[in-house]
């Protein structure tokens, strides 16, 4: 079963679980992550957070003698604080936060980065449905976006930002709850190669664990190389890369960095890090045509550094879209 059609199933029976969901959240209704006194969460030791990614190799978070970013809804005395954690399926909703400070009160003053005071990435636990978007925020310091949950289940939220005041970013976790039957959507096999509208994204490299790694994304349309990809957050490439089990975050930009009217391509280069050997969900964005899209891998990391070799040749047939695909739209 794809993980679209799995998804669209879930969808589906999520009507027909509307009146548990009801009861479960009456039941629970103090959720024990966001009702944690904010004034007492730990505060985590600043070794504990971000690390750049060596100098000239774009930015990124990796290990740094302590818990990955991600992992955490607490860091430095910041606090990711969802408004709830309960949602309907397949239905658009206002999905709004804050982050809490040291002082116990909404943040309100943020440094930018990569062109925006805010990254929220959303996904399910089985790493489907991934979204990566910009919400909005008011006087009051509370964030929020219009979102929709495709499907039932866990789902994480994943807030990257960097306070005013604060010397580096930070990557904050919480997961939220979609009443509806769960139906998990297997991972894609490894491949060198993915497909969705025209387009053809290749990936090589030969990942190590525990090493900087070096990865070239190709991108080709309609079987040519594009060469005309755009600015897209000031770069030409954003990659997101989650470990499969626990959904450690790694946020990696390019070395290249993209203002209006560049262009870019058909390669975008990342050098990251990938902590530990395991199965990695990597999210490529990119613009081009004036759209962001997103290019989806499953990597498998050991430490012996086995090659990803992108095929020779290029599929023949154009087909419109991978099947599926457009019923689990990216958000950006």
């Amino acid at each position: 079963m794809s993980r679209a059609v799995a998804l669209r199933l879930g969808a589906f029976a999520g009507a027909l679980a509307l009146a548990f969901g009801a009861a479960f959240a009456i039941g629970t209704a103090v959720d024990p992550i966001a009702a944690a006194d904010t004034a007492t969460a730990p505060a985590h030791e600043e070794e504990m957070g971000n690390m750049e990614q060596s100098a000239g190799h774009g930015e990124g978070h990796s290990e740094s003698g302590g818990q990955l970013p991600g992992l955490a809804v607490s860091e430095a005395g910041y606090t990711l604080t969802p408004t709830t954690t309960f949602y309907q399926p397949g239905t658009k909703t206002e999905l709004r936060f804050t982050i809490q400070g040291p002082d116990g009160k909404p943040v309100k003053e943020y440094t930018e980065t990569h062109e925006k005071d805010l990254h929220l990435i959303v996904v399910r636990r089985d790493l489907s449905g991934f979204h990566h978007v910009h919400p909005t925020r008011d006087a009051s310091g509370t964030w929020s976006i219009p979102f929709t949950f495709t499907a039932g289940g866990t789902w994480r939220l994943f807030a990257d930002f960097q306070p005013a005041g604060l010397d580096r970013t930070l990557t904050l976790g919480t997961d939220v709850n979609v009443s509806g039957l769960y139906i998990p959507v297997p991972l894609s096999e490894p491949a060198s190669i993915y497909g969705f509208d025209g387009y053809d994204v290749t990936l090589a490299g030969t990942p190590v664990a525990g090493k900087e790694s070096d990865l070239t994304f190709t991108i080709s349309r309609g079987g040519k190389p594009a060469t005309d990809l755009q600015p897209y957050l000031g770069a030409f490439g954003h990659l997101v890369s989650l470990r499969g089990g626990d959904l450690a975050y790694l946020h990696t930009h390019p070395a290249q960095e993209a203002t209006a009217g560049m262009k870019g391509g058909p390669e975008i280069k990342f050098a990251t890090t990938f902590p530990t050997a395991g199965t990695y969900s990597l999210f490529l964005d990119f613009q081009h045509a004036g759209k962001v899209h997103t290019a989806e891998f499953t990597v498998k990391v050991g430490t012996d550094g086995t090659a990803i070799v992108p095929p020779k040749q290029l599929p023949t047939t154009k087909a419109p879209a991978t099947p599926g695909h457009e019923t689990t739209p990216h958000g950006h």
